[in-house]
């Protein structure tokens, strides 16, 4: 298949879900730092980034060792009342901190990311509490109709309007009801994350099971499913289904752990040999094949059909310097789309 037939086949079926966990947003920043330099929390450096070791060295000695394993550490304090100052501190240094992220000005990973899909039938849903994708969401409107989005443990970017069950931008007012769109909640603790406690995270992993159900192709990227994260792969499994029900369907992984390990941590998810693994983003089926995903599947997957090649394709170039550069890129795909939609 050449590449102006994969930019003119659109099929206009086929759900690709995409999970993205901490490393997305590591890969992305180290790709495109952060605009004003500030660096990106993970689980086991937050505590000195964020600015938190006051804090932490004033607690017990057995606390203080938790210190690079922020998640555990939140949740022993959450069990006494008497470290609810310091829960407070750190929750609102935790949210302070990354409610300051910004994007750069030249495209980043998330920018290519949700150019990638379509919002008739894609979705994004990240574990990340940074503004990365919701402001690549917000920005690259101006050019499409993006996919969907989804915050799995909530966003600073996002709130929440519990009357109407409504989100926005967090710290706004709806404008057909005037309501508050309160922050969301982003610190849980780890060995008890009843996500059905809080309805706009209940919401948004409902909206995500339906997805799964339908799902021809799921990418993991940057998300490690950890150990701790008990009932967030529970409620993943639930939605997947029997992995010998998923016959047809295509695990993705992009990963900068060895292969075989990465394998292991999705292995429940995966039908025999239906997966791919990728160290980077710019050699996922995102990269190599953006906006026709599941079509270029299908013509690997189907009986009679050209094979798909995953160092050909419509392959994105990774140099681009403007979100212009990356929209005039994306915009023979578009028009092929709405074409076919008789737009």
């Amino acid at each position: 298949m050449t590449k102006e037939e994969e930019i003119e086949i659109v099929h206009g079926r086929g759900t690709h879900v995409v999970i993205l966990g901490a490393g997305a947003s590591y890969a992305s920043t180290l790709k495109t730092p952060e605009k004003n330099g500030k660096r990106l929390p993970l689980m086991k450096n937050i505590v000195d980034i964020v600015g938190l070791n006051d804090v932490v060295n004033n607690l017990p000695k057995e606390y203080q060792i938790l210190k690079e394993d922020f998640e555990k550490l939140y949740c022993k304090i959450s069990k006494l009342s008497e470290f609810e100052e310091e829960k407070i501190v750190i929750e609102k240094a935790v949210y302070s901190y990354f409610n300051e992220l910004d994007l750069p000005d030249e495209p980043t990973i998330y920018d290519y990311l949700i150019l990638s899909l379509r919002h008739r039938k894609d979705i994004i849903a990240t574990f990340n509490w940074d503004p990365f994708l919701y402001k690549a969401y917000v920005r690259n409107s101006e050019f499409i109709d993006s996919p969907g989005i989804l915050f799995l443990h909530g966003c600073v970017s996002i709130g929440f309007d519990k009357s109407t069950g409504w989100s926005g931008p967090a710290g706004w007012y709806s404008k057909k009801t005037q309501q508050l769109f309160e922050p969301t909640k982003l610190l849980y603790p780890v060995e008890s994350k009843d996500y059905n406690s809080d309805d706009f995270i209940k919401g948004q992993w409902g909206a995500l099971s339906e997805k799964l159900k339908i799902a021809e192709r799921v990418t993991i990227f940057g998300y490690s499913a950890p150990v701790s994260d008990v009932e967030a792969i529970d409620l993943l499994q639930k939605a997947w289904g029997n992995v010998e029900q998923r016959t047809m369907e295509e695990f993705e992984l992009i990963d900068v752990r060895k292969e075989d390990e990465v394998r292991k941590s999705w292995d429940i998810f995966i039908h025999s040999h239906h997966y791919h693994y990728a160290t980077n983003y710019f050699d996922s089926s995102l990269a190599l094949h953006p906006r026709r995903t599941v079509e270029s599947y299908h013509h690997w997957a189907l009986p009679m059909s050209p094979n798909e090649a995953f160092q050909d394709g419509n392959q994105i170039p990774d140099n681009f310097t403007s979100l212009e550069q990356l929209w005039d890129w994306h915009r023979p795909l578009v028009e092929a789309e709405k074409k076919f939609y008789n737009e």
